[in-house]
């Protein structure tokens, strides 16, 4: 089973034909600027396509805290996706109040987990939408 830099590493060398598809769901790579640093940030997440756009979720596993790629992607929302081979620029956004639903029925639906996270916690986990940029 593939986890974290491993994950990371592994979807890159391959483009995705290790890494893309995991326990049963698909992950993309989402590369944010850190927020102090200015470094590039890779992390492997759980996503599913809506329309022309990817569909991540800022769990942390129902963490209070958000995860350091959602405070990242807030702080500057341009940000690199890789899905198998495709490597492109996105802007990334949390999902408004009205779109929210859908997104997070569609998200649940290729990881049940979501809402147990989501008990798990106080804090309103975001549905984050990753736009290709043109």
């Amino acid at each position: 089973m593939l986890y974290g830099k491993e994950h990371v590493r592994r979807y890159q060398e391959t483009d995705g034909a290790e890494g893309h598809d995991w326990n049963n769901t698909t992950v993309l790579l989402l590369t944010t600027k850190g927020r102090k640093s200015g470094k590039p940030y890779t992390t492997p997440l759980i996503y599913q396509r809506h329309g022309d756009d990817n569909v991540v979720v800022a769990s942390k596993g129902g963490d209070p805290d958000h995860p350091e790629w959602y405070k990242n992607l807030k702080a500057n929302p341009d940000v690199e996706v890789q899905v198998k081979g495709d490597k492109f620029k996105a802007r990334a956004r949390t999902a408004s109040d009205e779109e929210k639903p859908e997104l997070w029925q569609l998200m649940t639906s290729t990881w049940p987990d979501y809402d147990e996270y989501q008990r798990k916690t106080d804090r309103d986990i975001p549905v984050v939408v990753l736009q290709r940029a043109t």
